[in-house]
């Protein structure tokens, strides 16, 4: 009796835990939502700022997020993989293995503040790229980077050893196993990775204010100075520019982050069923 009082009482904790996790993201997307989407329309994203924002729409801002997300992305996906394919399929654990990984994680726990102020230090001064483009997705590459290299690192260790031992029983080199067979088993765990990161370069503030700028101005080259939604709701809100504009765009932000979180939960259900039938 007891042990069934227990298994109850600790059944209704861990519900209680879910259910406060949902109601209070619930209530966070209820309130941008209820106070920004009466602003959002045709002309607000398809149309510029005007007076600093406070009228006119954030065309330029959703233009700058999207390529600042994917500008990072070409730069820190490549590392990524990379990365994790050489811990995976070319080392055994060791120490320096262990340091790679102990470096990885670290720098998963850097607060976002510290990579803008790097980021401004090194890319935006001592590499004299000026607020641009370029160095705000240098600098977001840095921070996705764990969380790729993570992702890949458990997606290449999901792929069955039977498929690496028929592959050299094949007379495949190393490479060639790791070309055809484990990445394109790997995946969609990799691409679920890759979608998790943009969704964290999209939603970025602090790093961003530091190394791509806050021009309103629709970036022309990697050079140029842009705007993210999350850099412009910040702005809106804090100056007192606009809160009704404000409220909009963060809508419009939230709405993304949503349908990047919901494509990547697709994809390891996607994955997942397909391991399973394997």
């Amino acid at each position: 009796m007891n042990r069934q009082l227990s298994q109850r009482f600790a059944f209704g904790l861990l519900w209680s835990a879910a259910s406060a996790t949902i109601i209070i993201l619930a209530i966070i997307v209820m309130f941008i939502m209820v106070q920004g989407l009466p602003y959002v329309n045709l002309a607000f994203l398809t149309g510029g700022p005007i007076a600093q924002g406070r009228e006119g729409g954030i065309l330029p801002a959703i233009l700058g997020t999207f390529a600042l997300g994917a500008l990072s992305l070409i730069i820190a996906v490549p590392l990524g993989v990379g990365a994790a394919v050489f811990l995976t399929e070319y080392t055994r654990p060791s120490p320096l293995t262990t340091i790679m990984r102990f470096g990885t994680d670290s720098l998963a726990g850097v607060p976002s503040i510290i990579f803008g102020l790097f980021g401004f230090i090194f890319f935006v001064t001592r590499l004299n790229l000026g607020w641009s483009l370029l160095a705000g997705g240098l600098t977001i590459a840095l921070m996705v980077l764990p969380t790729l290299i993570r992702t890949a690192e458990e997606a290449i260790r999901a792929v069955p050893v039977a498929y690496r031992e028929v592959s050299y029983g094949l007379g495949a080199s190393r490479w060639q196993m790791v070309r055809t067979v484990v990445l394109p088993n790997a995946l969609p765990g990799i691409v679920t990775g890759i979608i998790l990161s943009f969704g964290r370069a999209v939603g970025e503030t602090a790093a961003v204010i530091f190394t791509a700028g806050t021009a309103l101005n629709i970036p022309t080259s990697v050079l140029s100075p842009t705007r993210t939604m999350a850099v412009h709701f910040y702005i809106l809100a804090v100056e007192g520019i606009s809160l009704p504009k404000a409220y909009a765009t963060g809508a419009v932000l939230i709405a993304t982050i949503l349908v990047i979180n919901v494509v990547a939960n697709l994809l390891i259900t996607r994955g997942v069923a397909r391991a399973v039938r394997r």
